[in-house]
């Protein structure tokens, strides 16, 4: 028998949802490697997902509270965009990966995680990362520490 070790999943499942909204919460901290901000522009960030479904696995947030495309102005839309593109770049260049899943859930029913707050979720991909355990078993394997990946990434991101 095979054991999966994923400890930083217990904080999540003990965890209580916060009252307020982490995305508009951590940019504010001013702890970047803590809250695993990798890089801040004028309207829009790049945080690393806390329980990601693979090692590299982003969002692109916009700092302005809105749960869909049509409350943002052209402005944000754009930087959301580049953000995108740039993470893209830079993920290559630290992972090579061999793919990408790029996302956006909008509302519950779309499988939003936070529904409040838009956010792009960006998934580097490899062939052969996935099997069964994710689609059967509902477990993914992370095989790096998220502040492990943290530490290559951010060098990369701001160079």
């Amino acid at each position: 028998m095979k054991i999966l070790w994923a400890p930083w999943r217990m904080e999540y499942i003990l965890s209580g949802k916060d009252k307020d909204c982490l995305f508009c919460i951590k940019p504010k901290e001013n702890n970047q490697r803590a809250n695993l901000i990798l890089y801040s522009a004028i309207n829009t960030y790049i945080i690393m997902n806390k329980y990601p479904y693979i090692n590299g696995h982003l969002m692109v947030v916009p700092y302005l509270h809105a749960s869909s495309f049509d409350k943002l102005s052209d402005e944000v839309l754009s930087e959301l965009m580049m953000l995108t593109k740039y993470s893209v770049s830079c993920l290559r260049k630290a992972l090579d990966p061999e793919g990408f899943n790029i996302g956006v859930n909008i509302g519950k029913a779309a499988g939003a995680g936070i529904e409040e707050h838009l956010h792009i979720h960006i998934v580097p991909r490899w062939a052969g990362d996935s099997s069964f355990m994710t689609t059967l078993g509902e477990i993914r394997v992370v095989p790096e520490h998220i502040l492990e990946t943290y530490d290559k990434l951010y060098p990369i991101f701001n160079p």
